[in-house]
């Protein structure tokens, strides 16, 4: 008996394409997330609490009482003061930090209410040259600390920056006294300044403004610091302590006040503010 081998045909179909950029890889759990889902809890992981960065202006959104807040000194713009130059000239890489952060500058500066408390803020966003601090983002920042005292108000800064800007040289490393200076004055008019660290806040900008707070916050996990540990370890030829750079271990030092979730920051300063501050009729 003869028996026809049948014929099979394999039909090639087309995987889809999967859009990009719906889906993050949560870095502790290794768990898929829907990136809407984490916008909508302020780039906060609801399972293992990692804080993704958070950009300036989605921060001002979720921080201030509606329709508060007011941005300011949109005309503040990174120069070239050194013509410095590199294989990518500075202008351009200036064109295109703002290109992919949406924003002028690495920090930004108005005025806004948080649970009814008026304050002058700066809000620094590392997705703009790492949030390096050049004489730009230093006379925003001072601006909204001389905002604050001229209107009578509490002054608070969000940093998130890698230091100061190499590109712009002395002119980047003199924005660590000017700030300074400014919330000398602040303090001299008995305003509180609020200092909130989040991850990265290191170099310059942890040496200067951002451990000057009346009261130092930061959120779970961030990295805070003056060198990188490599640089410590290298020069100092000594075992450094695991995790010694953490917001963990610098609140168990005393560097800081608290460890505040981006989930809770906008009610904690509230209850810090009218601890601190007393409104004038």
């Amino acid at each position: 008996m003869h028996f026809d081998k049948p014929t099979y045909t394999v039909k090639r179909t087309r995987k889809k394409d999967i859009p990009q950029g719906l889906y993050t890889k949560d870095p502790v759990t290794g768990e898929i997330l829907f990136n809407k889902e984490i916008e909508d809890n302020q780039m906060v992981v609801p399972k293992s609490g990692h804080h993704f960065l958070m950009g300036a202006r989605q921060r001002a959104a979720k921080l201030f009482d509606p329709e508060s807040w007011t941005e300011s000194n949109l005309d503040v713009r990174s120069g070239d003061p050194l013509t410095f130059v590199d294989s990518q000239a500075y202008p351009d890489r200036l064109k295109r930090y703002e290109r992919d952060s949406g924003l002028p500058e690495a920090v930004i500066t108005g005025v806004g209410a948080i649970h009814g408390i008026r304050v002058s803020a700066a809000i620094m966003d590392f997705r703009f040259c790492g949030g390096a601090m050049g004489a730009a983002a230093g006379e925003k920042i001072t601006r909204a600390v001389e905002a604050a005292i001229d209107q009578n108000i509490p002054c608070i800064i969000f940093s998130a920056s890698g230091g100061a800007r190499m590109q712009e040289g002395i002119y980047s490393l003199m924005q660590m006294a000017k700030t300074s200076a400014a919330l000398g004055r602040l303090a001299a008019a008995r305003l509180p300044f609020i200092s909130v660290l989040t991850h990265p806040t290191m170099g310059g900008v942890t040496a200067s403004f951002a451990t000057l707070g009346d009261v130092i916050l930061a959120e779970p996990g961030a990295l805070i610091g003056f060198a990188g540990a490599r640089v410590i370890r290298d020069t100092t030829k000594q075992t450094l302590p695991s995790g010694f750079q953490t917001a963990e271990f610098l609140l168990k030092h005393g560097l800081i006040d608290q460890i505040v979730s981006r989930l809770e920051m906008r009610d904690r300063l509230r209850d810090i503010l009218q601890a601190l501050y007393v409104r004038k009729k």
